[in-house]
């Protein structure tokens, strides 16, 4: 098995293994276990896991998204990329101007209930078309406050003040490499309110050393088998884009979580993943030579991904 997928299922496996049985948020439930980390050597291939599909259009739009500090579900459609629309919709639906029929938890009532979950997928399909052909709509409702792409780019601090993380981070890297300051934080206290959901990858911090360049990022909650396959595949490709930027090779992408959980109704599907071997990860490449701040999905490619089909699983909202 290659070391990137080994790292993920060794995951997987301990926190089956030794992980607490929690409620949550969602009242899914869960199997937790409370920090750990993984490391992956950008050298040896780009971590995209093999042992499931795992959608490098919909990672990597996610993450053009978040440079440019949009924060507006809008763009994500234009690209078929549906993974926050959820909480977009949440938000729809408890607002005076839905009059549909009651949504009220969509999430756990679309899973038990045929008739209902098409009556969600058609209202569904009405908002995100409403989404993308209607600005005023879009605008009022495609927005999920400030989240990670606002905290990047426009984080306001107590003194009222704009700061840019993300290009100040790069100056820094440039000019003063062997810094301990590299950092972009999207926790902001005093903004958590406005957010559809509050960031479960919290911060990030760069590295240089030998010429190269590394990343780690904490992570206060991680969902095991969603969620994760596109974080570990999302901050290689920032540490990618950041280390061309700033004319360095990549290093490793560390990834240290806080609680990382499987929900449990994920464990079947986690167990499916588990049985299966991997293939030889994937290149990246990058296609052009514009600022990662210009950068688009069509610039980026992956190259010879062999994978296992996807596996499915409800999202817990």
């Amino acid at each position: 098995m290659n070391k990137f997928d080994k790292a993920y299922h060794d995951l997987c496996k301990e926190i089956l293994e030794i992980g607490n049985e929690r409620d949550d948020r969602t009242h899914t439930g869960t199997i937790s276990k409370f920090g750990h980390q993984l490391r992956f050597d950008l050298s040896e291939g780009f971590p995209l896991l093999t042992t499931k599909k795992v959608s490098f259009k919909l990672l990597a739009t996610e993450l053009v998204w978040f440079i440019k500090g949009d924060t507006n579900i809008k763009y994500l459609l234009q690209y078929n990329n549906n993974i926050w629309n959820e909480w977009a919709f949440e938000k729809y639906i408890q607002s005076e101007d839905y009059t549909g029929p009651d949504m009220t938890n969509f999430g756990h009532r679309a899973l038990q209930d045929l008739e209902f979950n098409e009556r969600y997928q058609e209202e569904m399909d009405k908002f995100k078309k409403k989404i993308l052909n209607d600005d005023a709509f879009a605008e009022k409702h495609g927005d999920l406050g400030n989240v990670y792409g606002k905290q990047w780019r426009d984080w306001v601090g107590a003194d009222g003040k704009h700061y840019d993380q993300l290009a100040t981070v790069i100056k820094q890297i440039k000019k003063h490499p062997t810094s301990r300051r590299h950092i972009v934080s999207a926790w902001n206290p005093s903004e958590i309110d406005t957010m559809a959901l509050p960031p479960c990858h919290t911060m990030f911090q760069f590295y240089v050393q030998d010429g190269k360049l590394s990343c780690q990022l904490y992570q206060r909650s991680a969902d095991i088998f969603l969620g994760v396959p596109f974080n570990i595949a999302s901050y290689s490709l920032l540490t990618h884009l950041v280390a061309k930027e700033c004319g360095l090779e990549v290093g490793e992408f560390v990834h240290t979580f806080g609680d990382a959980h499987i929900y449990s109704n994920h464990i079947d599907a986690i167990e499916k993943q588990l049985s299966r071997d991997s293939y030889a990860p994937p290149q990246l490449k990058i296609n052009t030579d514009k600022s990662i701040f210009e950068i688009q999905y069509e610039d980026l490619e992956i190259v010879n991904y062999q994978s296992h089909p996807g596996i499915k699983a409800p999202i817990a909202v």
